[in-house]
């Protein structure tokens, strides 16, 4: 069996690597069965694509999406091989770079505490979103590097904290980084634009909530809030069912958050939606809002 022989920022081809030391020749996840080693390759650039955010965080770790790009991620094969490592005496080593030639980071092991978490990520067409499994990793050849990942400014501690309307942060942008809004996403981005002057104009005090629920990564946005009345606002650009159906998820979800509570929960569309829709709306508690004229109309006279 041949010695390890790589230091921390070695170069080394990635066929030679596995020519001496074995593992997969392909994917980002390698383990070994000729050598006590699972090669583990990261390609941040490449990776984005696919909405997995590799990178240094604030905790010291190093955090590292599994495979599988299509479907929820399971803890299997190549995953199951990262995670049991220390149980069949191999060593987790990571590589920057998954093709030609390869940058040795040294070796690793799991985070003892939370060794994984989950979170979402587009599938490989960037249509689907799916959970994916995401590795904490700690150096053992050495302390960790600076923290490089965007989430780490966005996301900070679990908690509620107010943001500006203005902010173009969205739950799409942090799931799939590279993907360019959809037509309806813009609609909504210029319905929620004028229904807030639409409340300032009346005196009200609106901005956004930026919301970490305990144990995620990533963080939600809500659309709106009217500090004012109280009312939790989420837009779409359409009023389609489906649209409709996942604005109502969306503020169940949101309004668990909310600082004191939303008394209060709307849908802003362009558009006055269907009667059945209205119905449905009306049957969860939440108002419609939509533009008429030169101002806005709503499904209930008290948020006109």
């Amino acid at each position: 069996m041949p010695d390890w022989t790589l230091n921390p920022g070695d170069s080394i081809e990635r066929v030679k690597l596995h020519e001496q030391f074995g593992g997969r020749t392909q994917g980002g996840i390698g383990p070994s069965s000729k050598t006590p080693n699972v090669f583990v390759f990261t390609d941040p650039a490449a990776g984005e694509q696919h909405g997995y955010i590799d990178a240094w965080r604030d905790d010291h770790c190093f955090h590292y999406t599994g495979e599988g790009q299509r479907g929820d991620q399971q803890m299997k094969s190549g995953n199951k091989s990262i995670l049991e490592h220390p149980q069949d005496g191999r060593a987790l080593r990571l590589f920057t770079g998954a093709r030609g030639t390869v940058r040795y980071e040294g070796e690793f092991e799991l985070d003892a505490e939370r060794p994984w978490y989950t979170t979402d990520a587009p599938d490989t067409d960037g249509v689907e979103t799916r959970s994916v499994i995401v590795f904490r990793m700690r150096p053992k050849d050495g302390p960790p590097k600076t923290p490089k990942s965007k989430l780490d400014a966005v996301a900070g501690t679990p908690g509620v904290v107010e943001v500006p309307v203005e902010e173009q942060w969205t739950e799409k942008t942090f799931v799939n980084p590279s993907r360019e809004p959809f037509e309806t996403e813009r609609r909504e981005q210029k319905l929620v634009t004028a229904y807030k002057k639409h409340l300032e104009a009346r005196g009200h005090d609106v901005c956004r909530q930026k919301i970490v629920p305990p144990g995620e990564a990533k963080p939600l946005f809500s659309d709106l809030y009217d500090k004012t009345t109280k009312t939790l606002v989420e837009a779409k650009g359409t009023v389609e069912r489906g649209a409709i159906r996942m604005a109502i998820g969306q503020l169940a979800d949101y309004r668990r958050f909310v600082n004191g509570g939303a008394q209060e929960l709307a849908v802003l569309v362009p558009s006055k939606p269907r009667q059945d829709l209205l119905d449905l709306l009306d049957a969860q508690g939440i108002v419609a809002i939509w533009p008429e004229s030169t101002s806005f109309a709503s499904s209930a006279a008290s948020t006109s």
